[in-house]
């Protein structure tokens, strides 16, 4: 998807809000807001429980609320937002009967939001604390459940999608021009628009747009929304013109189980190289008990990315032909969280003409994000999170069996 359709879509759906269907069974009646040093609170009343979602958009910084099943009986005009992290707020339908809710924010934020029921005189709120990320501590732990007014705890599945290079790194170049940062940013924006359809899940963009992160950041981003996956979308040169198709690999702690693997890493990690340890919080540790800890946490995850990385391999084989039948290892920077799986996904080599001839095109692109979310879906609905809605479900369909 080209960066206009996605601001297009998001406007669309952020229009400001209009009369609402009377059918809708909740409404959000009033909001208020309430800050201290440490963070912002917006509470929105509501008239009944809800289910809710929210995700983060960056360049411009946004946070979007959707609520399912509402409609807006009040606005936000008298809110005093001037000196608090939120520029404006915005509001509109989409879906049938759903409410979005957009923050305009002045910089990153981390979010912990819950639901509460009626106590006190109260009706049933949405509660919403905004802590500047800057502020925040190093390694903040913010929740990924959001409690909910139910018979059942269940939370979304995050997945943070990495969309390779980006500003002043174009990636690979093909022989026409065509850059590797532009190909991956829309597979990436076309898989997170599939997933976010989805229910039971929720997809976080490392990049949104053309700028460049540091691995060390991306793989900081996907700790910090405690992602449950991390796939890096690429589209990589090969040192042959021949090589072609797609490819999947994952983190090796010993040597690369291909030259072309080892390649990619050296490739893909330059001088941007990471410190696993520090990631854990391992620092105060005796070196010894230190070290068993991250062994054993890499070594599951990294067992962990390989079913994963099998698992979407055998989705793109539909999809497109395979530069390698098994998923690859090597050292690459970029997949060294200790407790998050992940996998990096060649999705072709546009150094290749074929390859690259169809990765430029938008029906083989939305053919690749397709392939990357059956692949996805797959391995969750083998591996439920405990506690997500996925989980949930299986555990009711078991119950009626």
């Amino acid at each position: 998807m080209h960066r206009r359709h996605l601001l297009n879509l998001i406007l669309a759906s952020a229009a400001f809000a209009l009369p609402f269907s009377a059918s809708a069974a909740t409404q959000i009646r009033s909001a208020r807001v309430w800050r201290s040093d440490e963070k912002l609170r917006l509470v929105l009343d509501l008239t009944g429980p809800v289910h809710y979602k929210t995700f983060t958009l960056s360049a411009p910084e946004q946070l979007i609320i959707d609520v399912s099943g509402t409609s807006l009986s009040g606005d936000f005009t008298h809110l005093a937002l001037n000196g608090t992290v939120i520029r404006a707020i915005r509001s509109g339908t989409f879906g049938q009967g759903n409410t979005r809710i957009v923050l305009d924010l002045r910089n990153p934020v981390l979010v912990n939001s819950f639901l509460l029921a009626p106590q006190d005189g109260q009706s049933h709120r949405l509660v919403l604390d905004l802590v500047n990320e800057k502020s925040a501590q190093a390694d903040p732990m913010v929740p990924r459940e959001t409690p909910q007014i139910d018979t059942h705890p269940k939370r979304d599945i995050i997945v943070v999608v990495d969309p390779g290079h980006g500003g002043k790194d174009p990636g690979a170049v093909g022989a026409k021009g065509e850059r590797e940062k532009d190909v991956v940013l829309s597979i990436a924006q076309l898989l997170a628009k599939r997933l976010k359809k989805e229910k039971g899940f929720d997809v976080k963009l490392v990049r949104n747009d053309d700028f460049f992160v540091p691995l060390r950041k991306r793989v900081e981003i996907a700790r910090r929304h405690k992602a449950d996956m991390f796939i890096s979308v690429h589209a990589d040169a090969a040192p042959r013109l021949t090589a072609s198709g797609a490819s999947v690999y994952c983190l090796s702690e010993g040597g690369a189980t291909s030259a072309t693997a080892r390649f990619m890493a050296q490739r893909e990690n330059g001088a941007d190289l990471l410190g696993a340890t520090s990631l854990l919080n391992l620092k105060d540790k005796d070196p010894m008990l230190a070290g068993v800890i991250l062994d054993m946490s890499m070594n599951a995850t990294i067992a962990a990315s390989l079913q994963l990385g099998s698992t979407v391999l055998g989705s793109l084989a539909a999809i497109t032909t395979l530069h390698q039948k098994r998923v690859e290892q090597a050292g690459f920077a970029v997949l060294k969280s200790p407790d998050v799986p992940s996998i990096l996904v060649e999705t072709g080599f546009i150094s290749n003409a074929r390859d690259s001839q169809r990765l430029v095109t938008a029906r083989h692109q939305q053919a690749v994000a397709n392939g990357l979310f059956e692949g996805l879906q797959r391995y969750f609905e083998k591996n439920p999170p405990i506690g997500s809605y996925l989980a949930w479900q299986q555990e009711q369909q078991k119950a009626r069996v």
